[in-house]
C-alpha cells in the first residue's frame, strides 16, 4: 500500500493530481454544502413537474398544478371587475349629473377616469392635464366647445375635427389673409382690436379701425364682445388665453391662415363607461362648467 502524499506547507493529503509542480489538495466539500446542493436540484426537478417550465415550440410543459403568473394575474384582474361592477353598472345606468351627485360614485368615477386620463390623454394634454402650444388647459374655465359634464363627454366621445367619426365636432375659421379675404392693413387693425379685448396693449387707431372689420367678419361667431361661442366652437377672445399666443404678432398669424387642431375620437377605442369616466374627471379638475 502507497503512503499518502501529504503537503509539507497546509498538512493536507493530495489527491495526487500534479501540473508542473503544483499538487492538488484533497479539501472535499462540506457535507452541509452538499446536502444543500442535492436538495436544490431535487427542488428543481420537483419544480419542472408542478409547474410550466420546459420551453416547447409554441407554449411549454403545463405542469402538474396548472398554474401560471399569468393566470394568477388574470384571476385577481377578474376578481377587481367583479368587486367594480357594482360601480360599473350603476354608471352606465345614470346620467352624468346623477354619478356626480352620488359621492361613491363620483368618487369611483373620479379615480377610473384618472387612469385612464394617464393612460390616453396626457401625450397632449400634460400630466397635469395643463395643456401646451395647441392643446387646451384643462384645468381653467375656458372652454372652446363647453364645459359642462354633457359638452366633455361629446367632445371626447367624437373628438374634434375628426374625419373617422361623423359626428366630430367641427369650427374651420376662415383664412382671411391667405385667402384675401382682409388686406394685409385690415388684418393688422382686427389683430389690435383682439388683443385690446383682453386688456392687453394696443395702438389704439388701430383697433379702432379693426373694432369696425371685427363687427363685420368675425362678432358673428365670437359675439360682439369677442365672447365667443360654445355652439360653434368658436374661442373666447376677451380672456387672453390662446391656443396659439396671446400676442399680437401670434394674433395676426391665426387671422392670415389660422391652425386648427384635432383630437381623435374615443368612441371606438374606449367603452362609453370609460369615457364618462373621463368626463367626470376632467370636469372635476376645477374648470368644468
Amino acid at each position: 500500500m502507497s503512503e499518502k502524499d501529504i503537503d509539507h506547507a497546509t498538512g493536507v493529503e493530495t489527491t495526487g493530481h500534479e501540473w508542473d509542480g503544483i499538487k492538488e489538495l484533497n479539501n472535499p466539500l462540506p457535507r452541509w454544502w452538499l446536502w444543500t446542493f442535492y436538495l436544490c436540484i431535487i427542488w428543481a426537478v420537483g419544480y419542472m413537474i408542478a409547474y410550466p417550465a420546459i420551453p416547447l415550440i409554441k407554449a411549454s410543459t403545463p405542469g402538474l398544478l396548472g398554474t401560471t403568473n399569468r393566470g394568477d394575474v388574470a384571476i385577481e384582474i377578474a376578481k377587481a371587475k367583479d368587486a367594480q361592477k357594482t360601480f360599473l353598472d350603476q354608471i352606465a345606468s345614470k346620467s352624468l349629473d346623477e354619478v356626480r351627485k352620488d359621492q361613491a360614485l363620483f368618487q369611483f368615477a373620479q379615480a377610473g377616469g384618472k387612469a385612464a386620463f394617464a393612460v390616453n390623454c396626457i401625450q397632449c394634454h400634460g400630466s397635469g392635464a395643463q395643456g401646451g402650444a395647441g392643446y387646451p388647459n384643462l384645468n381653467d374655465d375656458d372652454w372652446i366647445w363647453g364645459g359642462s359634464l354633457d359638452a366633455i363627454y361629446t367632445s371626447i366621445k367624437n373628438g374634434i375635427r375628426f374625419a373617422a367619426d361623423d359626428d366630430t365636432r367641427v369650427s374651420d375659421m376662415p383664412a382671411f389673409g391667405k385667402d384675401e379675404v382682409l388686406e394685409k392693413d385690415q388684418v393688422k387693425q382686427v389683430a389690435a382690436f383682439v388683443v385690446s379685448l383682453s386688456g392687453q396693449k394696443s395702438d389704439a387707431s388701430m383697433a379702432e379701425k379693426g373694432a369696425a372689420i371685427f363687427e363685420e367678419n368675425c362678432a358673428s361667431c365670437h359675439g360682439e364682445k369677442g365672447k365667443g361661442n360654445h355652439e360653434l366652437g368658436a374661442p373666447n377672445l376677451s380672456d387672453a388665453i390662446s391656443l396659439y399666443g396671446e400676442k399680437e404678432e401670434d394674433v395676426v398669424r391665426q387671422i392670415n391662415n389660422p391652425r386648427h387642431g384635432e383630437m381623435p375620437a374615443w368612441a371606438n377605442r374606449l367603452d362609453d363607461n370609460t369615457i364618462k369616466q373621463l368626463a367626470v374627471y376632467v370636469h372635476s379638475l376645477g374648470g368644468g362648467e
